[in-house]
Parts: C-alpha cells; structure tokens; sequence
C-alpha cells in the first residue's frame, strides 16, 4: 500500500512524502515538475510511521537539529541512476562536488550530462542530498526544485541563515 501526506516547511515550502509500507521512496517539491500525480490507489495517511519518520527528519534537517537521515529508503530507477544516487548519498553534509566530479565517482567520467540528469530525477530530494552537487565554476547549477531552494538548503547546511524578526528565513548571499 502505498501512502502519502503533504508537510507545509517554511524553508521550502510544500512537500509530498511517499512511502510504501516499510520505507520511504519519495520526497518532492509539490511545485515541481518531477512530483508524481497523487494515484487513485495511494491513501493518504499522515500517521503512517514512515512518513511519520521522516517528517520529523526532514524538520529538523530544516531547523538545523539534523546532518543525517535514518528513514528507511527504497528508490526505483536505472541501474545508472542508482549509481548516481548512491554517490549522492556519500557526500557528506555542508560539501558539494561538481557534477562532473559526482560522474567519475560513478564510474562514467564521460557522462556528465547523464549524472547532471539523474541528479534531477532523484526522488528522495533532501534526504539524497542533490542540493549538494554544483557547477564546477563554483555556481549553483541547476535544480528540479528550483534554484532558490538549492540555495537554502546549502545555507542551512552552513548555518549561516538567519531568521528575521517576520518569521521568516533571510536569505543567505555567499553562495
């Protein structure tokens, strides 16, 4: 069975968090134009552990209470992609690589357009840390879920992000 909910994060915005019964196979930006369709088969239930898991994960990554993720995972994708996402996964938090850098440690030096493009199709977003792959000129790239997120996740991950007196999270020039 598998079941979903929506968090509202004020970093980020809206998210959609899939899980099967015993793992977690999606996160998404509901805006972005990789977030599935919600299926006629899927339920929503917010109090669903996985989900539950990784909710709480995903808020404290974004208050900055959190460098890792324990949630169960489970990605399908090409044996590529895999590769890719599994590279993805080894970069440790508060680092970026180019996209060139995250082919070679594929496997396929050759195919940065590929890694560029598996990078986008991850479907673990934030937990898979795709945010932390730049341009190798140091710019940021680009981003399926938009580059202004891209930009806040890595702040966070520096910590240099500061809340203003409305609540909201300033944004964060250095990158």
């Amino acid at each position: 069975m598998t079941s979903y909910t929506t968090i509202q994060t004020q970093a980020l915005g809206e998210l959609l968090l899939v899980a099967n019964g015993t793992q977690l196979i999606g996160v998404y930006y509901t805006d972005s134009k990789h977030a599935p369709p919600i299926e006629a088969g899927w339920r929503f239930n917010p109090n669903q552990p996985v989900l539950q898991q990784a909710q709480e994960e995903i808020t404290a990554f974004l208050d900055g209470d959190r460098t890792s993720f324990s949630v169960p995972l489970h990605f399908a994708g090409t044996e590529f992609q895999h590769k890719i996402w599994t590279q993805l996964a080894l970069i440790p938090f508060g680092e970026t690589i180019s996209y060139s850098e995250l082919a070679r440690r594929a496997g396929a030096p050759s195919a940065i357009r590929a890694a560029g493009s598996a990078n986008g199709k991850n479907p673990l977003s934030i937990i898979i840390p795709c945010h932390r792959v730049i341009s190798k000129d140091g710019t940021l790239g680009g981003y399926a879920g938009r580059l202004n997120r891209k930009r806040q996740l890595l702040e966070i991950e520096k910590g240099s992000c500061h809340e203003r007196e409305d609540g909201f999270t300033q944004a964060c020039n250095h990158i």
